[in-house]
């Protein structure tokens, strides 16, 4: 009973919650002329949700979760080429393909260590990127998947040059599959992702199994990032070999470096803020631009998330 009253506890909705999404679905009306870096942000913020699913729940180290991205990706972007234009069944189609490539890599990831993990994760990735490369009668190979067009949104609303309608089509789905993981943590099967991240050997030893456990996990966040992915080729009208690249899955883990990791609004937060620096000091500085965010990540590192959102207790002052 007290096991089931603290996950009830932790699941509910903080006052401050339902303001935050609000604000977020106001910002594509009012800043107009930002609707479309809001999109990216919601984009990338669902993408680093998923990963938070398998590396701060459960402990998954992965380099190459790019992979179900760019999975989701060309699957909806296929879609809407070769069957229909449709975006939300293009979304359903992207999240499917994703998902079960999830399934099939996650037997990769129930044996060896956090470094054989890493390794596989990332071979994955490379794979399909090469793939996508040399399928270019299907993909477009290195020119990319071009002159994606999606039809309007429920059969009405058109994705418009501004991009609010793609800024609004990518919160909603952002806050839906946040909602079904807040639902997938706080539950008793997300208490046993817990426990096998925590400790996998005593988890197994009260009778937790942690290999279905894992892949249970792993496939429900790659269909996560394959919507992102989705979304992504849906709202841009293009799908490129970049969505495969190191690059992508590196940024990603820097988001939740900056949010916070087994934290559900971790991914989000380190997702805005990633977005922001990005956009602002590349319009100052194109050619240095990672240098200065390096030197964030140093500094954030350093002094501590905690300590660098109070000033005050930076020379050691009460905290």
């Amino acid at each position: 009973m007290e096991a089931r009253k603290s996950l009830l506890e932790s699941s509910r909705w903080k006052l401050w919650e339902p303001v935050v999404w609000l604000l977020a679905f106001v910002a594509p009306f009012v800043l107009s002329r930002h609707a479309l870096i809001v999109n990216e942000i919601a984009i990338v913020a669902l993408f680093a949700l998923s990963l938070d699913l398998i590396l701060g729940f459960t402990g998954i180290v992965s380099l190459g979760h790019a992979a179900f991205l760019g999975f989701g990706a060309y699957a909806a972007a296929l879609f809407a080429k070769l069957v229909m234009p449709d975006p939300l069944v293009g979304l359903v189609v992207g999240m499917t393909a994703a998902t079960a490539l999830g399934a099939v890599c996650s037997l990769t990831i129930m044996r060896g260590t956090d470094l054989t993990r890493l390794m596989v994760t990332l071979g994955m990735a490379l794979i399909l990127m090469e793939l996508a490369n040399k399928m270019d009668w299907l993909t477009g190979g290195a020119d990319g998947l071009q002159g994606v067009v999606m039809g309007p949104l429920l059969g009405r609303f058109e994705f418009d040059l501004a991009g609010r309608t793609a800024a609004w089509y990518s919160l909603t789905v952002l806050l839906l599959l946040f909602v079904l993981a807040r639902r997938f943590i706080h539950s008793p099967f997300g208490a046993t992702l817990k426990a096998v991240r925590d400790n996998r050997l005593r988890a197994m030893a009260i009778g937790v199994p942690v290999s279905s456990r894992l892949a249970v996990v792993y496939t429900v966040a790659a269909g996560v990032a394959g919507a992102a992915g989705a979304l992504l080729a849906q709202t841009t009208g293009f799908a490129s070999l970049d969505v495969f690249s190191l690059e992508r899955s590196a940024d990603v883990m820097l988001m939740l470096v900056i949010g916070g990791v087994g934290w559900l609004y971790g991914g989000l937060a380190g997702a805005v803020v990633f977005k922001l620096l990005h956009d602002v000091i590349s319009n100052i500085t194109p050619q240095y631009w990672t240098f200065w965010i390096g030197l964030f990540l140093v500094v954030l590192v350093l002094v501590g998330r905690e300590r660098l959102m109070r000033p005050w207790t930076w020379f050691g002052g009460r905290s």
